[in-house]
């Protein structure tokens, strides 16, 4: 069987939007997150927690855009935890929204929150 399942996956949302609800938010490269917000139009510090709430309640096993086993993170914080990332159409940001997190001890760790940018066709 392939992994991760539709269930495990339901599973991962499950646990990022518990973690989202209890504030249990760390972020990986601070800097990259923060100046993509500023490119969606948000304030990090304000309304991180409303947009991945947001985010996590539109998302479904559908939108996963990872690979099958899901790749493992490289960043130091995170080293050797597995990566989720999902696509959605955003209702708030009304255009695709790639988003990326590892799961850890009731803790979310983002890794990526910006607009959807897929890979130029090459001419």
């Amino acid at each position: 069987m392939k992994r991760p399942s539709n269930k495990e996956l339901f599973g991962k949302l499950r646990d990022a939007r518990t973690a989202v609800k209890n504030g249990k938010i760390f972020l990986i490269d601070q800097d990259v997150i923060a100046e993509d917000a500023i490119e969606l139009g948000y304030d990090i510090g304000d309304e991180l927690i409303e947009i991945l709430a947001e985010l996590l309640d539109e998302t479904t096993m559908i939108h996963y855009a990872g690979s099958r086993p899901p790749q493992r993170a490289y960043k130091q914080e995170i080293k050797g935890l597995e990566l989720f990332p999902f696509v959605i159409e955003s209702r708030r940001f009304k255009c695709r929204i790639y988003f990326k997190f590892a799961l850890f001890e009731e803790s979310i760790w983002l890794v990526s929150l910006h607009q959807d940018r897929p890979m130029e066709e090459s001419s």
